[in-house]
C-alpha cells in the first residue's frame, strides 16, 4: 500500500487527482492539508483527515509520498520540505519557476534517496495515446511534421492581466503540457525557434506560443492561443505516405469539469464522432481512409508509474532530465518578454 498526503485543497487536487487516486486500491489518501480552510469549496472524502498544521503531513511515519498542488511559485518551497522530512514527492505543472531551481531540488532527492517528480498526466491524453498508435503502425511513413494545438477562445484572461510575470505566462501554464508530450515521446531536439507573443502588446500578459522542434527532417509544433474562436485540430501529423488528423482532444478533463468521474465505464471515452482520420497512399498508388478507435486516456497512470517506482524499485518514467529540458526551453521562451 501506498499512503500519500497533499498539499492544496483546491482545483488541481480535487479534478486532477483525487478522482484517479480514490479508484486506486493499492493507494491511501490519509491527510490534506488547506492552508485556508475558509475557503473550502470541495467536498471532504469520507476517511481522510483535513488538516491546516502542515507538520501533521510532513511528520506523519505513515505518510510515504505527498503531493503538491499549489501555486507554482510555492513548488520550490514545499519540494524542499517534503525532501527534508524524507517523503517522496510528486509535484503539479509547471515543476518549478526555474531549472535552476529544477536541478536543486532534484540534487536534494538524489542525496536522500528520494523520489520527485512532476505531475505530467497530459501524457496520458487519448489523443496523444492514439498518435503514437499511428505514428507506430507504420502506415504514414517516415515523419516530417507534427502539429499540436491547445486552443481557446478566453480573451477575458489576458484582458484582465495589466502586468507581464514570466512565472505567469501562458506558456508556463500551458506549454508545461505539450512540451512534455514531445519530449517523453521524440526526445531533446537539435534545435528550437521560439515564437511567443504579447498579442495585447507589451508589458501585458502572454497569451499565445508557436514554438517549432526540429528532430533531423522532423519539425514538431506546439501551438497555443487563449484567442481562437475555432480551435485548430488536436493533432495533425505528416509522414511521407500518409496524414491523421486527430480533430478533438482527450475528453477527460472535458469530464471532470461537468463532475463526471472516472468511476463511469464510459468517463474520458471517445466515441465515433472524436474519433481520428488516417489517409496514407499503400504500394500499389491506393489512397485509403481509415477511421482510428481512439486509444483510451487514464491521468491515473501517473500514480501507478509511482506506486511501481517506491514500492517496487521501478525506474520512474517522468525523468529528471525531461523535466530540466522542459523548464530550460520554458525560460527561453519567456526570456525577451518584458
Amino acid at each position: 500500500m501506498l499512503t500519500i498526503g497533499y498539499i492544496g485543497n483546491g482545483k488541481s487536487t480535487n479534478r486532477y487527482h483525487l478522482p484517479f487516486v480514490l479508484q486506486r486500491d493499492n493507494i491511501k489518501v490519509k491527510t490534506i492539508y488547506r492552508r485556508s480552510p475558509e475557503r473550502d469549496s470541495w467536498d471532504k472524502i469520507s476517511g481522510v483527515t483535513y488538516t491546516s498544521d502542515l507538520d501533521e503531513v510532513l511528520n506523519d511515519p505513515d505518510i510515504q509520498l505527498i503531493v503538491i498542488c499549489t501555486g507554482h511559485d510555492s513548488h520550490y518551497d514545499y519540494a524542499k520540505q517534503v525532501l527534508e522530512h524524507n517523503k517522496h514527492c510528486l509535484v503539479e505543472k509547471p515543476f518549478m519557476e526555474t531549472s535552476d531551481q529544477a536541478k536543486e531540488i532534484f540534487a536534494l532527492a538524489k542525496e536522500k534517496g528520494l523520489l520527485v517528480q512532476a505531475y505530467q498526466n497530459r501524457r496520458f491524453d487519448s489523443d496523444f495515446l492514439t498518435v503514437q498508435k499511428v505514428i507506430e503502425g507504420g502506415k504514414l511513413g517516415d515523419l516530417l511534421e507534427v502539429e499540436m494545438h491547445y486552443d481557446y477562445y478566453r480573451p477575458e484572461v489576458p484582458e484582465s492581466v495589466q502586468s507581464f510575470d514570466p512565472a505567469q505566462s501562458y506558456l508556463y501554464g500551458h506549454g508545461c503540457h505539450t512540451l512534455d508530450q514531445v519530449i517523453s515521446y521524440f526526445g531533446k531536439p537539435d534545435h528550437i525557434h521560439y515564437d511567443v507573443r504579447q498579442l495585447l502588446g507589451q508589458g501585458r500578459m502572454n497569451d499565445y506560443f508557436d514554438l517549432d522542434l526540429y528532430y533531423g527532417t522532423l519539425k514538431v509544433s506546439v501551438k497555443s492561443s487563449y484567442f481562437r474562436v475555432k480551435e485548430r485540430p488536436s493533432f495533425v501529423v505528416h509522414g511521407k505516405n500518409g496524414s491523421f488528423v486527430k480533430a478533438t482532444k482527450d475528453r477527460q478533463e472535458e469530464h471532470l469539469k461537468l463532475f463526471y468521474m472516472p468511476d463511469n465505464k464510459d468517463f474520458g471515452i471517445d466515441t465515433l464522432q472524436h474519433y481520428g482520420v488516417l489517409t496514407y497512399v499503400d504500394k500499389e498508388g491506393t489512397v485509403h481512409d481509415e477511421t482510428v478507435k481512439s486509444v483510451d486516456g487514464d491521468y491515473g497512470r501517473v500514480y501507478d508509474d509511482l506506486y511501481e517506482a517506491i514500492i517496487n524499485g521501478k525506474e520512474k518514467t517522468i525523468t529528471d532530465e525531461q523535466t530540466v529540458l522542459q523548464m530550460e526551453i520554458l525560460e527561453i521562451g519567456v526570456r525577451d518578454l518584458k
